[in-house]
């Protein structure tokens, strides 16, 4: 619980900071998915999957899923359809606590 007040604090005084960096992770989560897309077309070389799932883990969640669906890659793969899902209903989760937590606290 004080791990959450922590970060929650830690949010409510970087909003800014924090906003950017979601922003720049999901970004690239995205594109990571989107280029691996365009070499699976092409033949060309491809980003391991670890990566890509480790991108969503990386608070890219929210990313690696609109990447999933837009580019239509990956969308057949179980590990893929669970773990993605899940990583960014999790990294929800954290913040809307972390938040909520913060609240509570003042």
């Amino acid at each position: 619980m004080e791990l959450l007040t922590a970060a929650g604090a830690w949010l409510a005084g970087h909003t800014a900071a924090a906003v950017l960096l979601l922003a720049a992770l999901n970004l690239a989560s995205f594109a990571l998915y989107g280029a691996d897309k365009r070499r699976a077309v092409r033949g060309g070389r491809r980003i391991p999957e670890r990566t890509l799932l480790l991108s969503a883990a990386l608070f890219g969640g929210a990313g690696a899923l609109a990447g999933m669906y837009v580019f239509r890659h990956k969308t057949k793969h179980v590990k893929f359809t669970v773990l993605v899902p899940a990583a960014a209903a999790a990294q929800l989760a954290l913040l809307l606590a972390a938040v909520g937590t913060y609240l509570a606290g003042d």
